[in-house]
C-alpha cells in the first residue's frame, strides 16, 4: 500500500516553511503501520508534483483558503481512483462539504483515529467519518524529517510543544479545534524534536510560547532548550511579557535560542480589540509589552487586521505609524469570517456569499460596511497600498538595522528571509486582485 499526504497550493505562493501536518502525519503513519510507503507533497514548493501521484489512497490536509485547491486536486486523483481521505481544521470545521469532495474525512485531532482509518482502508471499509478525540499529548512521535521533497527547499520546519487556547478571541478557530484547555507536551520529547530537525533555525509553532498563569512551564522548557545550539522564532500574546515573572521568562528564552516573536496585534483600534474580544491576550499595555520585547534582545514582528465593521479608513495609514513608532514589521491582512468562529455568525448577515473559500486568503473585502466610504474595493486597494508600503525594500532593510543587536547576524538573517518571500507572494496577489476584481466584484452579488 502506499500513502501520499498532500498541502494544497498556498494562495500566495511558495513559502520557505515546511507544512507540519506532512512529516507529522507521516510519523503517525510509520507508527501505525511499518508497512505503507509514504510520500509527501507539498504543492507550493513542487506544483507540477500532484500530475505525478501514484497512490492508493491521498490524505489531503485543508486548511480554508486552501480547501478549494484541496478539493481540486482530490477531483484530479479520484479520476484515476485514488481514494481520498481529508483533514485539518476547515475539514473538520465543514465535514459535510469535505465529505462531497472524497471518500472519507477526519474530523478533529488525528491521533486518535488515524490507525483506525489506515486499517479500514487496507480492509476496504472505509467510513465517511473519524472524529479524533482531544487526548494528552505524552506520547507523539517525531515527525519524519527528510520525506519531503520538492524543487524549492523548506528551510524552516514547525515544532510543537503545547494545543488548545484559553482565549476566546471572536475571529479564530483554534479554540474549537484543540480546546480550550492547554496541553503540554513533556518537555523532553521536545528537546527530542527540536533535536531532530536537520536545520539550525527552527519555528515553534504553539498558539502561544507563553500563557498567562503557566510562567514557569515556559522557563522550563526554554531552560531544556538551551543546550541545543539552535536558534527559532515563535508566536506570543504580550500579556505575560509585563507579568512578574516576565524578566525572568524573556531572559531563558533569549538563552534558548529565540530571536523573534510573532505577535498577534490583532486591531489597530481598541474598538477592534473589543469586537475582537481580544483584551486579555494583548494585556494593559501593548506598546510598552512590545519595547520590553525589544529591550530584551527579541525582535518583534505584528500581526493584524484591518477592515472589520468597527475599523474606519484612518486605522490603513495608523498601522504605518505604529510600525514606524515602535520599530517593528507589520503585517496586515484583511479580516476574515472563517467557518466555525463567533465572528461568523456576528457577520453572517453581511457575508457576501457568492464569494468562495478561495477568497479566504486576508486580501478581500467578504462582508458589507457600514461606511460607505469602506467599499469592498476601497478596503483591498488600502489593504495592498499598505502591505506593499510595509514590505518595500526601504523598510524591510530599514527595519533590519533596528533589530536588537543581540541576535546578530542571526536575527538580521532571519528578518529578511521572514520578509522577502511575503513581499514577492503580496506583489503576485496585487497583480492577481487587479486583473480579477472586476470578476471579484460581480461575484459579491451573488446570492
Amino acid at each position: 500500500m502506499k500513502l501520499c499526504i498532500i498541502f494544497p497550493p498556498l494562495p500566495f505562493g511558495w513559502t520557505p516553511v515546511a507544512p507540519p501536518s506532512l512529516e507529522y502525519l507521516a510519523a503517525l503513519t510509520r507508527r501505525a503501520d511499518p508497512d505503507i510507503e509514504i510520500e509527501l507533497i507539498s504543492a507550493s514548493a513542487d506544483p507540477d508534483a500532484i500530475d505525478r501521484v501514484d497512490c492508493d489512497l491521498a490524505a489531503i490536509s485543508i486548511l480554508t483558503p486552501t480547501a478549494v485547491g484541496g478539493y481540486r486536486i482530490a477531483e484530479k486523483l479520484r479520476a484515476r481512483g485514488i481514494r481520498i481521505v481529508f483533514g485539518n481544521m476547515h475539514a473538520s470545521a465543514m465535514s459535510e462539504e469535505a465529505k462531497q469532495h472524497g471518500d472519507a474525512v477526519v474530523i478533529g485531532e488525528a491521533e486518535s483515529v488515524w490507525p483506525e482509518v489506515l486499517r479500514d482502508f487496507r480492509a476496504g471499509r472505509l467510513k465517511p467519518f473519524y472524529r479524533g478525540e482531544q487526548i494528552p499529548l505524552d506520547d507523539l512521535p517525531t515527525p519524519l524529517y527528510g520525506l519531503l521533497k520538492g524543487k524549492r527547499r523548506h528551510q524552516f520546519r514547525i515544532v510543537n510543544t503545547s494545543r488548545g487556547c484559553p482565549y476566546n478571541c471572536t475571529f479564530c478557530s483554534v479554540r474549537l479545534f484543540w480546546g480550550s484547555k492547554i496541553r503540554f507536551r513533556p518537555i523532553d520529547h521536545v528537546v527530542r524534536d527540536v533535536a531532530a530537525v536537520p536545520e539550525k533555525m527552527y519555528i515553534n509553532g504553539d498558539e502561544n510560547i507563553w500563557w498567562t498563569g503557566k510562567a514557569q512551564r515556559a522557563i522550563d522548557l526554554f531552560t531544556a532548550l538551551k543546550g541545543s545550539g539552535k536558534k527559532w522564532m515563535g508566536f506570543g500574546s504580550l500579556g505575560p511579557v509585563l507579568s512578574p515573572a516576565g524578566p525572568r521568562m524573556l531572559k531563558a528564552a533569549r538563552e534558548s535560542g529565540l530571536l523573534s516573536l510573532w505577535v498577534g496585534w490583532e486591531s489597530i483600534s481598541d474598538e477592534g480589540l473589543r469586537e475582537f474580544a481580544a483584551g486579555s491576550k494583548i494585556g494593559v499595555d501593548r506598546e510598552r509589552a512590545v519595547k520590553t520585547l525589544r529591550d530584551n534582545g527579541i525582535d518583534v514582528s505584528l500581526f493584524y487586521m484591518l477592515g472589520s465593521r468597527h475599523d474606519s479608513l484612518d486605522d490603513f495609514k495608523r498601522s504605518v505609524e505604529l510600525a514606524d513608532r515602535l520599530g517593528v514589521s507589520m503585517h496586515p491582512s484583511l479580516v476574515v469570517p472563517y467557518p466555525w468562529t463567533m465572528l461568523r455568525e456576528q457577520y453572517e448577515p453581511y457575508i457576501y456569499k457568492g464569494l468562495g473559500w478561495e477568497y479566504y486568503t486576508g486580501a478581500y473585502s467578504l462582508f458589507e460596511h457600514p461606511d460607505p466610504a469602506m467599499t469592498p474595493e476601497v478596503r483591498e486597494e488600502l489593504f495592498y497600498e499598505t502591505s506593499l508600503e510595509l514590505l518595500s525594500l526601504k523598510r524591510v532593510f530599514r527595519h533590519m538595522f533596528k533589530v536588537p543587536r543581540a541576535g546578530f547576524p542571526h536575527a538580521h538573517i532571519l528578518s529578511l528571509m521572514s520578509q522577502i518571500p511575503v513581499r514577492h507572494g503580496m506583489k503576485i496577489a496585487y497583480k492577481k486582485w487587479k486583473n480579477e476584481r472586476r470578476t471579484v466584484a460581480e461575484k459579491r452579488f451573488i446570492t
